[in-house]
């Protein structure tokens, strides 16, 4: 699925990993640029977009961009389990690959051409003209990323034809910023082509992209063409990706569809399940359950937490390595705290800052969870270990949430140079990764725990 920057819960607090980097390397991450066997995943070029460009230039073929955060759960998915698959050996010569790890100051300026809603953004950049020719939003199977690269190298390249050109275009629009002509582009292509049509339900996910993450989000039209459009494509993995957007959608929107939407994401969840990534159905556990909140049933959104953590915890305990298992370390501490058993996130988190020792994601949702457990002096300490390792524009949220567990401890004057500290922060990043969620928590904070 993919990750955006909401806030869940009663905790601020988002999720969602990894490359190689100097000041605090999160978990996994995809394959760095060395020699290796042909039969290998491909290897990356690790925060040099300039470098990369150049050697997508010398070698005519397009840039593949993954644009991660350390915080992305499905980010860490990606790193962990499709980044790393042989089946792409076929492909790694054809692109120049590249992770750009958004939180990074020397990054900024990337940011700043590629702006993101959600991590990760896939991208393809035609590297003679630097124009982005394919974004996409959040995660894919190797399946579905190799289809994307493959109409990703169409886009760069030219030469489609009937069908497939016109997603060519739009997939160019939306990559360029304009969601509104891509979204008419896509409708008109959607009612004309035949129900056949290979690409349909890519052409339907990336429609809902569109209209869903637009700068004026088309929430009603959205969720109309998931329900419509779930009446006829083949269960797989985009079916549930078009349920989970139709869902996100309706929900956004106050609309009554959710409920039917709610139900089509409920059919992913039983047997027979779609076969897709672990991530991707623990994502949409979290719809459902955002679903019952919203309807008002919190007993039913327990009830959806209660089954969801469950299967993360059999996911995590199948896992074959340290990174594949601290995949699911965000949506267990959300399952747990819905389902008011924070307790059950304790001993992963735990596990995944012995296993990361330089990672800063597992002490400081150990932070939260400790806050909601009231253990305000392990919270604290958790933040300290946290903020120690911390770097770019989630350093503010880290100190948002540090002045949350002051409060809660009853230190207003702790809390208050908490927020002073992470607006700061927050004023000395470069534009593009200021966040206006944290500076609004930091600039209501202050004034909240003012003398």
């Amino acid at each position: 699925m993919r990750t955006t920057t909401l806030p869940i819960l009663l905790v601020a607090l988002a999720g969602c990993a990894s490359v190689s980097v100097s000041a605090a390397p999160p978990v996994g991450g995809p394959p760095t640029s060395q020699q290796a066997p042909a039969a290998s995943p491909p290897s990356f070029v690790q925060d040099d977009y300039a470098h990369a460009l150049a050697l997508a230039r010398e070698r005519r073929v397009p840039l593949f961009v993954d644009a991660w955060a350390p915080w992305c759960h499905t980010c860490l998915s990606m790193h962990a389990n499709v980044f790393t698959d042989r089946r792409l050996a076929s492909l790694k010569d054809r692109f120049v690959w590249l992770s750009i790890d958004t939180e990074k100051r020397t990054n900024a300026d990337f940011v700043a051409r590629h702006p993101q809603q959600v991590w990760p953004t896939l991208l393809v950049i035609d590297p003679a003209t630097e124009a982005p020719v394919l974004r996409w939003l959040g995660s894919a199977t190797t399946e579905q990323l190799t289809a994307l690269l493959e109409d990703g190298e169409r886009a760069a390249r030219g030469g489609a034809e009937g069908a497939d050109a016109l997603l060519a275009r739009a997939d160019r629009l939306y990559a360029e910023g304009d969601a509104p002509r891509a979204a008419a582009l896509l409708q008109d292509l959607i009612a004309q082509a035949p129900a056949d049509w290979p690409r349909r339900a890519r052409a339907v996910e990336s429609l809902l992209f569109a209209l869903r993450f637009g700068d004026s989000p088309d929430f009603a039209t959205c969720a109309t063409t998931a329900e419509t459009e779930l009446a006829t494509l083949p269960r797989s993995a985009s079916w549930a990706n078009v349920a989970a957007l139709g869902l996100s959608c309706a929900l956004k929107g106050q609309l009554p569809a959710a409920e039917a939407l709610e139900a089509r994401a409920r059919e992913a969840l039983v047997p027979p399940r779609i076969e897709m990534a672990a991530d991707d159905l623990s994502s949409l556990y979290n719809s459902v359950a955002n679903a019952r909140k919203a309807a008002g049933d919190p007993e039913g959104a327990r009830a959806v937490a209660a089954e969801w953590l469950d299967f993360l915890e059999a996911e995590a305990a199948a896992a074959p390595t340290p990174e594949a298992r601290a995949v699911y370390d965000y949506h267990r501490m959300s399952a747990s705290l819905l389902l008011g058993e924070p307790g059950r996130a304790v001993a992963p988190l735990v596990q995944s800052e012995r296993d990361f020792p330089r990672n800063y994601e597992p002490p400081s949702r150990l932070a939260m969870v400790y806050l909601a457990l009231g253990r305000h002096d392990e919270a604290l300490a958790a933040s300290d270990r946290a903020l120690a390792l911390a770097y770019g524009p989630r350093k503010v949220r880290l100190l948002n949430d540090r002045a949350a567990i002051l409060l809660a401890k009853g230190d207003r004057k702790a809390a208050h140079a908490a927020f002073a500290e992470a607006l700061a922060w927050w004023e000395g990043l470069p534009e593009a990764q200021r966040s206006a969620h944290e500076r609004s928590r930091a600039t209501e904070g202050l004034a909240q725990t003012a003398p």
